[in-house]
């Protein structure tokens, strides 16, 4: 019996370890089980009944509370740095030419490998506009 509470106390403190390091809400009914589990066996019930409601119990809170949850839960989307540079102006520091694979642009002080979708030509030290980005390559037009 003492086993089995230590087991439940290593399982307890992880799960609440686990919640606080990712605030996903996911472990914590996983602690809950385990805490029920926990009292199950200091008072004595056998491991296979202690593993049915840790069980039983953690899929009934799962299932029951991750969909409110995730309604709940505010969803802060911050654009990423890629996306803000969506529409400025860059200079062309290398002739691009996508047919013979050419090209690069400095935006906002960091240097891009630089394509067009229409298949334009652009000489150093012109100005175009960022389109969009893929990958590490900033696809641009003529302003």
């Amino acid at each position: 019996m003492y086993i089995y509470m230590i087991f439940w106390s290593v399982i307890l403190i992880a799960t609440v370890i686990a919640e606080t390091v990712t605030f996903q809400l996911v472990s914590i009914w996983f602690a809950v089980g385990a805490l029920i589990a926990l009292v199950m066996a200091t008072t004595g019930f056998s491991i296979l009944s202690q593993t049915i409601i840790f069980t039983v119990v953690s899929v009934i809170l799962v299932c029951a509370t991750r969909p409110i949850i995730k309604k709940i839960q505010v969803k802060n989307i911050l654009p990423e740095n890629i996306e803000l540079e969506i529409g400025k102006l860059a200079i062309v520091i290398q002739d691009i030419s996508n047919t013979e694979n050419t090209g690069r642009v400095k935006i906002g002080g960091v240097n891009w490998r630089a394509r067009t979708e229409d298949n334009q030509v652009f000489k150093t030290g012109e100005t175009v506009r960022i389109e969009k980005i893929s990958g590490t390559t900033a696809y641009v037009t003529k302003i």
